[in-house]
Order: structure tokens, then sequence, then C-alpha cells
């Protein structure tokens, strides 16, 4: 399996990134993104490309992949809501209709997130957007998985881009195992949601949106 991987710098993509890596059912990884990851592996190919709205000069190469890994994801926190659906549902779409347009049927997995508000009304903006988000990518011609992982453990020295998400987990780090066997619906790992999403691609999932409880049966 030829795989496509955008957001492989944030916490999620880099755990899906060394799952990539380490899994024989996955030939090549292909990494888009606008700076380099700095990982070496004779399986990993990397594109720099600043516009990830226009992929037109890349199409060729996406064309070969079998699945699209997207884990580009930002906080809501601070963000109007046109800002957050610009950087939420605008980008992830354009990747999306790309991919659907050169390889109908390609397995497409998206982080989306607990309490994701599949009506698209909530009153909670990123939930909203985020429901319109998958609502949108389910029906496009692609093989499409929503995750929404709640708590996500670092396993591997995954670390987030957000200043406040890493600060989170610098204060949490010594109640997180607690939290993972006093609350094993509510908590997964990097380990667990990369898995998954390789699983979702080979085919191997019973269904389209993947609570926290179901990542963890992988």
């Amino acid at each position: 399996m030829n795989v496509l991987l955008f957001g492989a710098s944030g916490m999620v993509g880099q755990a899906v990134l060394r799952e990539c890596l380490r899994d024989p059912t996955v030939t090549c990884v292909l990494v888009v993104g606008r700076a380099p990851t700095g990982v070496k592996d004779a399986k990993l190919r990397e594109i720099v490309h600043a516009n990830l709205e226009d992929l037109a000069t890349l199409e060729p190469e996406l064309a070969r992949c079998d699945a699209c890994f997207f884990c580009i994801g930002v906080s809501a926190g601070g963000l109007s809501e046109p800002a957050y659906t610009r950087l939420t549902y605008d980008l992830t779409l354009a990747v999306a209709r790309t991919l659907a347009r050169l390889r109908p049927g390609m397995a497409f997995t998206y982080v989306s997130g607990a309490g994701t508000d599949s009506t698209g009304r909530g009153r909670v903006m990123w939930a909203r957007v985020k429901g319109r988000t998958e609502n949108a990518l389910l029906a496009l011609p692609l093989r499409a998985t929503m995750f929404r992982p709640a708590i996500i453990v670092p396993m591997h020295g995954e670390r987030s881009k957000t200043p406040a998400y890493r600060i989170f987990y610098t204060l949490a780090a010594p109640l997180l195992p607690l939290l993972r066997r006093a609350l094993p619906g509510s908590v997964t790992t990097t380990e667990h949601l990369g898995r998954a999403m390789i699983a979702a691609a080979g085919g191997r999932v019973p269904k389209a949106v993947l609570e926290n409880a179901d990542i963890n049966s992988f």
C-alpha cells in the first residue's frame, strides 16, 4: 500500500508516520507538507509544498497513492468561525476533492474529535465545523473514515505544535496512565490511533465513524 500523509509534523501525524514506517503492509509513504519532517527512512519520500490548497503540480504523484492520512488540524482557540472554517473545512475539502477526482474510491482518513456535531448546527463552534467537514467528506466518492479521539496520550515522543496542548501534556503527564485505566473510553494513545488509521486504509474497519473506544480496539 502506497500512502499519502498530510500533517506529519503534528502530534497525530508524527504517530501515523511512525506506524506507517513500521507496518509491513505499507510500501511507501509520501509526505506532503510545508516543511520537511527530518525523519529518514527508505520507505519515506517528502515533498515540500507551500500551498496545500493547490496541488495541481503534484497530481501525478498523488494519483499513485492508495490511501491518504489527513492529519492537519488547528486549535479553534482565538479563531472566528470563518477563520476556523477556512483552516479546517476549506483546506481539507480542497485536498479531498482533488484526490476524489484523481483516484475515486481512495481510502481517506480524517482526524476529527470526540464531541463532533454531525448536525453541523450545534452551539459549539469547532464541533459544528468539524461535523460539516465530516459530512462533506463522507459525501465524496472516497472510502472515507472519520476518527474521533478524545484525550490522546503521546507514546513515542510525539509533540503537539499547539503551545497550550504542550503545556497540558507536560502538566498532565503523571496522570495520563491513571486516566487510561480509569477512563478507557475517553483516552487513547498515538500508537492506537496510528494503527487504527492504517487498518482503515486497508479496509479493516467496520464503520465510517470511529469513536475513541473503536480506536482503542486496534
